[in-house]
């Protein structure tokens, strides 16, 4: 029974999901929940995308982060989105962007919360916000809160799906609290991740809940796949680099506070810190994947602060079966917050993020391929990246079999700058780059990260880069000549 979950004040507000769509008019901005396939709007975009079969309709959706449930695919292929941001990682969403045909604002995900504060692009027409339940606290969100208490904040109508497969014990998982307005602002009283200073339910105006919808569709699954040999051999790399940072005095054995990004290669190398020494860890990440529950597990993790939790579905079944003890050692805050610049800076975290290529000097791409196509986003990783303490971006050393070098001798899209990348690492090893110039990085990344293969080419390329001057070294004419090549020939093999 949902009854329980919300006050009988608001039960008349209680409808079918397709009723609940009929107040979307088109041109609308419409703020959704949901932060990496967690704690998502489910029913509302189906509702949407179904009566798009027969209403011209067209949004601009703003999210915490990706959506589950193939909703961002739903409501691309109904023409429903006009505009979308500032994540995503949905195929049918992916190629329409890449068509042009939506227009896609890729943006740090600090700073969504900030821009809509400001008035860009403009106010929160309805917040569509999946909840455990709305009680005197107000709204308990579930498995994430993204950008949720923002749009609560902003929205001139609320539609709250309540999930009621989610376990009312959720609540107590989420600490919300907004920065101040400016001028005037005052710093954000947060100085270790286990503290909490706000409240445990998003504050709401019950005048504003236009409808609530009941569901009980799961969030979607993790698809973080298992660690291989390769990201095993990354996990390596990187352990190794932190206990040479614990011996030469420069942190302490329980090291800084860890941030991962999504996806495979960082699920495996926090996977492989349950394999080392370190103990009492803490983690002010974005998103918990299965890794951070087994680092719970094991002893090794102390506390972890983050937006969302996305795991797969045996560590799910896991994770709420034994949520009381969860509960004790996890809080889930605004994205704005957990990506907070001030506060990864102060914290000093340590950020490990993915890149799909980076070049001789450090620059990253971790968006864009072949310079023009849209993967996923910037994500967090530019909020951790720039103001970590420690900087460190992993990929494998090649794809497609081998044809395309995640080394190349300049990056085909810049998301994070040489300034701000201190360790790039790949299954065949590791360059630390603090306190080199570029012609000095150039040989570690090419001798420690490139695959075999690759080293000759790129050894001869920055060879005659180097002779023809400069303090970056580059030959214009060459510089991507390896991405032209792939494009044309399927292969970056041949320089």
């Amino acid at each position: 029974m949902y009854s329980e979950r919300i006050p009988p004040a608001l039960a008349g507000k209680v409808m079918s999901a397709g009723d609940a769509a009929s107040l979307f008019r088109t041109g609308m901005i419409i703020g959704m929940s949901g932060f990496t396939r967690a704690g998502d709007a489910k029913a509302i975009p189906r509702a949407l995308a179904e009566r798009a079969r027969s209403e011209a309709l067209r949004f601009t959706v703003i999210t915490g982060a990706s959506l589950g449930n193939d909703s961002d695919g739903l409501m691309a292929e109904a023409g429903l989105l006009a505009r979308r941001m500032p994540f995503q990682v949905d195929g049918t969403l992916r190629r329409k962007i890449n068509a042009g045909e939506v227009m896609f604002i890729d943006q740090h995900l600090s700073e969504t919360a900030e821009q809509l504060r400001n008035g860009t692009p403009g106010a929160i027409d309805i917040a569509v916000i999946e909840a455990a339940a709305i009680t005197s606290e107000g709204i308990i969100p579930t498995m994430s809160v993204g950008n949720s208490a923002s749009f609560v904040e902003q929205a001139g109508m609320i539609v709250i799906e309540l999930n009621a497969s989610v376990p009312m014990a959720l609540a107590g998982l989420h600490d919300i609290y907004l920065p101040q307005g400016r001028p005037g602002r005052q710093p954000i009283p947060l100085t270790s991740p286990e503290q909490r200073i706000g409240t445990r339910a998003i504050p709401f105006d019950p005048a504003r809940i236009a409808a609530i919808v009941v569901t009980d569709m799961p969030d979607s699954p993790s698809s973080v796949l298992p660690p291989d040999d390769e990201t095993k051999a990354i996990a390596g790399h990187v352990i190794r680099f932190l206990e040479a940072e614990v011996a030469a005095g420069r942190m302490g054995e329980e090291l800084a506070p860890l941030q991962a990004g999504i996806g495979t290669i960082a699920n495996a190398v926090l996977h492989g810190l349950t394999q080392s020494s370190f103990r009492n860890l803490t983690m002010f990440s974005e998103v918990l994947q299965d890794s951070a529950i087994e680092l719970l597990d094991s002893g090794q993790l102390r506390f972890a602060s983050a937006s969302s939790i996305t795991l797969s579905p045996a560590m799910n079944e896991k994770f709420m079966r034994n949520l009381d003890h969860y509960r004790s050692r996890i809080v889930l805050r605004p994205q704005e917050i957990s990506n907070h610049p001030e506060l990864v800076r102060r914290l000093g975290i340590i950020a490990l993020n993915t890149a799909l290529e980076f070049d001789l000097y450090g620059n990253v791409n971790s968006t864009h391929v072949g310079g023009t196509h849209m993967m996923n986003g910037i994500g967090g990783s530019g909020d951790f990246a720039r103001n970590g303490q420690l900087s460190i971006f992993v990929t494998k050393a090649a794809a497609k079999s081998g044809d395309i070098s995640s080394v190349v001798p300049m990056v085909s899209h810049v998301d994070h700058t040489e300034h701000d990348v201190d360790v790039l690492v790949t299954e065949f090893g590791l360059a630390d780059l603090r306190g080199l110039a570029p012609r000095e990085r150039a040989p570690l990344i090419i001798e420690h990260c490139a695959h075999p293969d690759y080293r000759p080419a790129l050894r001869d390329y920055f060879a005659r880069a180097c002779r023809a001057g400069g303090h970056t070294p580059h030959l214009l004419p060459e510089a991507l000549s390896w991405h032209e090549r792939y494009k044309n020939d399927k292969t970056m093999r041949g320089h």
